[in-house]
């Protein structure tokens, strides 16, 4: 899985989702989605905003255009504050409503997505992820087939068209390698670094988390530098090895037991320990890994979102940066569950 920041529009009044669905519209157009496709795009899109509006008030939508085994895909978080949903297998009914509608917005998302799902907890608020491929055949690999799903969520900082976050998932014979890494501050000269350090990783045929680092300090010597965290889960040995230089959080769940990695203090391209070791975490079948960059609050709990580790790993980043998302620089959160057996 490569990189891919998403769209972010605050949502707060009702004159504003004209402007927002058809910015939406040209992007899947402009990408070569079908005119039938556009139009099933447009109607979530329409349902999202108008229920947002309507049993909300306000909130935020995230969208991207991107890619993975499956084809191009079109996706979008529709994520509020508001008051949440008290029974949601009821309300994906149609002909069920809270208001003096015909109760089919969310029937109507469910049946033209390709994936859909919702989080939500009363008085907390609500997740809602939609996936739609832009050709039918797309969904024909799953994910548990690969042993592996992974779901991000990237954004850029305010004001900025650039990410300066970065990450890559690369599969090898040998196991899963992950990457999250922050250029120093926000714009092109962080992108940069960061796009740097990406290169090396996907080009590397290092196992060892401590050398890639290390060979990634001399790449990108000219660059800004950044902080970044390799996570390899070694499936011959059977564990993990971690090891990072700066603030990326790292955090492995065995349900809600978790094991919390604290990263080495340095910058990759300017000063680094003499001294760095990687940490060994014992793997388990169905563990989740949750890394994180500094624009997402480290102070939260899973335990306080019941069932969040049952969903998709795209749900469960996106009610991670809903809390914790500072706002002010480039945010990231990987997500990755796997099912290998061991």
């Amino acid at each position: 899985m490569d990189n891919g920041f998403y769209i972010s529009y605050k949502i707060d009044d009702r004159s504003y989702v004209s402007f927002v669905k058809r910015e939406i519209h040209n992007l899947v157009v402009g990408n070569g989605f079908s005119a039938f496709k556009s139009g099933e795009i447009d109607i979530v899109v329409s349902e999202l905003t108008s229920n947002l509006i309507k049993y909300a008030g306000s909130g935020e939508l995230l969208y991207r255009i991107s890619n993975d085994d499956n084809g191009i895909f079109f996706e979008i978080f529709c994520i509020d504050g508001g008051k949440g949903i008290n029974n949601i297998n009821r309300m994906m009914q149609d002909g069920q409503s809270s208001s003096n509608t015909l109760g089919q917005g969310l029937g109507a998302i469910n049946r033209l997505s390709d994936v859909f799902q919702v989080y939500t907890l009363v008085n907390w608020g609500t997740v809602q992820y939609s996936k739609i491929y832009q050709t039918p055949q797309a969904t024909g690999v799953s994910s548990r087939q690969k042993n592996y799903d992974i779901g991000t969520l990237q954004v850029c900082a305010p004001g900025e068209q650039v990410c300066g976050d970065g990450y890559f998932v690369k599969k090898t014979d040998t196991g899963l390698h992950f990457f999250v890494g922050d250029g120093l501050g926000h714009g092109i000269k962080a992108n940069e670094a960061v796009g740097e350090a990406l290169q090396l990783f996907r080009e590397s045929k290092e196992q060892d988390p401590v050398a890639l680092l290390r060979q990634m300090h001399e790449y990108v010597k000219k660059t800004r530098g950044l902080v970044a965290t390799v996570a390899f889960l070694d499936l011959t040995r059977k564990h993990w090895q971690i090891c990072g230089i700066g603030n990326i959080s790292t955090r492995i769940y065995n349900g809600l037991e978790v094991k919390n990695y604290t990263a080495y203090n340095g910058i990759i391209g300017h000063n680094i320990p003499r001294t760095i070791n990687a940490s060994v975490i014992p793997f388990d079948q169905n563990q989740t890994i949750v890394m994180m960059s500094d624009g997402i609050r480290t102070r939260w709990n899973l335990s306080d979102l019941p069932s969040l580790l049952k969903y998709t790993p795209s749900v469960i980043a996106a009610s991670i940066y809903k809390d914790n998302a500072r706002g002010n620089d480039d945010m990231t959160v990987l997500v990755g569950k796997v099912n290998f057996g061991i």
